[in-house]
């Protein structure tokens, strides 16, 4: 008998709360260290300032350009973190567990707010500086882990559904920050530090939720051999015995692989039937990095009061950005079994394409009328839009659709690296080229969209509703072609 929830065939309330576990904690932790830093950010370059001129014995006042350099170090080093914590997810991933691996990794979570929270009592822009790091290596172990999870545990027809709730979890995360960062609410002189530090409250959920949920059935029997342990997990998250034929489906996974042997960084650069899905993996990731997204999340508020608009008028802009990707991610959820993953993607590279060529123009211009200004709310909030429809959640999942088992802890190590790396660069690099460039930067990330339309198009294959072997079985094909 297959369990249905909500209508919905193969979704039933352990599962969704499994779901829970693994996407609530760790997404929040993503997407709310990406959009913290936004709202209160004057404020914190403020004290940034103040302590360096205490430092000085009050003698040196600090230059604009030293603590626009100190800030940004602080937003992107937050991605240094999500490298090695990307580099990590392998290691943790077979050494620990899915599950095990995200119950551990809150430990840098705690680490971090800690760090966080005090640096303002202590006078230490270098400890919310090393408080980013180790949030950052959290969540870029969650980055790998969770979707690895959510893509294991889930029947094939909900794959990409379920691997798109990390993305929707993680845009309301973006949302609360920036909430939580308005200055009538935690956005002030005194509460930025206890802002930095609810990243420490998902940890007193997910720990408890995820120790209540079994390890991914995959894990248990494909590398830890364990066929009943794997099949009781599996009864629980399927509520119901009739597993059979996804028994059936991982033992010969199972058996493939044993004729094999482990998956080498090298292998993985030089088998053709690994490359192309790698490559693949890469570039999408590289595409949700590069497109501008993270530029626009860490500074909006930034990019709206150059436009010309207030403090709070830019605040509550920022805000309604966070509410239509929340809305649109909860939309590409709906779609991403309809439509596909090539499709979607497609869809929101395109349309970024177009919305970020208009933004530069009405960037330029912002000053030849008062209303062009809130043409910029408008287009940074389509770009917003269009992200979320697939370029914002494919990514994650993707490159667990694209492995089997025994390469995909390795291929998705590199995948989250690549991810956080360019990250890292966006991060570090946009205000300085803003500054250089002014609007016409946003003609640098056009030139790179329209290189990954065109890569979408013609090297993605499709993956809805098949099976890891299926899809295998496709690049092998293509190998020998």
């Amino acid at each position: 008998m297959v369990v249905t929830y909500f209508g919905i065939k193969g979704l039933n309330g352990r599962l969704v709360f499994a779901i829970a576990a693994a996407a609530i904690g760790s997404g929040f932790q993503h997407g709310y260290n990406i959009g913290v830093v936004n709202a209160p950010g004057k404020l914190i370059q403020e004290w940034i300032n103040y302590t360096d001129y205490v430092r000085s014995n009050y003698t040196v006042v600090p230059t604009e350009a030293t603590i626009t350099w100190i800030w940004s170090v602080a937003v992107s080093v937050y991605c240094i973190g999500g490298m090695i914590g990307g580099s990590l997810t392998g290691f943790f991933a077979e050494k620990f567990g899915r599950k095990g691996g995200l119950i551990v990794n809150n430990i840098f979570a705690i680490i971090g707010a800690i760090l966080e929270g005090f640096s303002y009592s202590a006078k230490s822009y270098e400890m919310l500086i090393a408080g980013r790091i180790f949030i950052g290596i959290n969540c870029g172990l969650n980055a790998g882990l969770a979707p690895m999870y959510l893509s294991e545990i889930s029947p094939v027809n909900l794959r990409g559904a379920v691997g798109t709730m990390y993305q929707l979890v993680l845009t309301i995360s973006i949302l609360i920050s920036q909430i939580l960062g308005m200055e009538n609410i935690m956005g002030t002189e005194t509460l930025w530090p206890y802002l930095l530090a609810f990243t420490a409250v998902p940890v007193l959920y997910q720990v408890p939720a995820l120790m209540l949920c079994p390890e991914s059935p995959k894990y248990i029997l494909i590398t830890k051999g364990r066929e009943r342990e794997a099949e009781r997990a599996l009864n629980w998250l399927r509520r119901t015995v009739e597993v059979h034929d996804e028994m059936d489906e991982m033992r010969a996974e199972f058996e493939a692989q044993k004729a094999t042997t482990r998956t080498s960084l090298r292998e993985m650069w030089t088998n053709p039937c690994l490359k192309s899905p790698l490559i693949i993996a890469v570039m999408m990731q590289l595409a949700q990095q590069l497109s501008g997204i993270n530029a626009v999340m860490f500074f909006s508020t930034t990019i709206f009061e150059d436009a010309g608009l207030s403090t709070l008028t830019s605040q509550y802009a920022t805000l309604g950005m966070g509410v239509m990707n929340v809305l649109m991610t909860f939309v590409s959820m709906v779609l991403i079994e309809k439509a596909g993953r090539k499709t979607l993607q497609l869809v929101g590279l395109s349309g970024m394409f177009v919305v970020v060529i208009l933004l530069a123009v009405f960037l330029a211009i912002k000053d030849l009328a008062p209303w062009i200004p809130y043409v910029s709310i408008v287009l940074i909030i389509a770009f917003v839009v269009a992200f979320a429809t697939g370029p914002g959640s494919i990514p994650w999942f993707l490159v667990s659709e694209l492995f089997n088992q025994s390469a995909r802890p390795l291929a998705t190590s590199i995948a989250v690296t690549v991810n956080w790396t360019a990250n890292f660069f966006v991060g570090i690099g946009f205000l300085p080229l803003a500054q250089l460039l002014g609007p016409y930067v946003f003609v640098i990330f056009a030139v790179i969209l329209a290189f990954f339309v065109w890569f979408t198009w013609s090297r993605v294959p499709e993956t809805k509703n098949k099976t890891i072997e299926e899809i295998s079985a496709m690049f092998r094909q293509q190998s020998y072609n």
